[in-house]
């Protein structure tokens, strides 16, 4: 069964998160390595369960794509959440990045 096209772009959204938490996740553990404070702990904890949960989300998106087909307002909700997070995640990059 091929997926629909809100759950698609829910999937290509978690393979950006994924992409853009890798980065984020070198500087923190760069910057922890450094500094050793909490604040910084927090971030590598941070990204680390969001890249976990990204990928899990993937793997979810492609092994049981029946789960979210039967119901478009569950991939709507599913598009949402994943674009809400996207765009944490963007600002987050952002401004850690530069």
């Amino acid at each position: 069964m091929a997926m629909g096209t809100l759950i698609t772009a829910a999937a290509v959204l978690a393979g950006i998160n994924v992409l853009l938490l890798i980065p984020l996740l070198g500087v923190w553990v760069r910057n922890y390595a450094t500094f050793r404070t909490g604040l910084v702990a927090g971030l590598v904890a941070f990204a680390l369960a969001m890249l976990v949960e990204n990928a899990v989300a993937l793997y979810f998106f492609f092994s049981m794509q029946s789960f979210y087909a039967g119901d478009p307002h569950v991939q709507q909700a599913v598009l949402v959440l994943r674009a809400l997070q996207f765009v944490a995640i963007a600002g987050l990059s952002y401004t850690t990045l530069r």
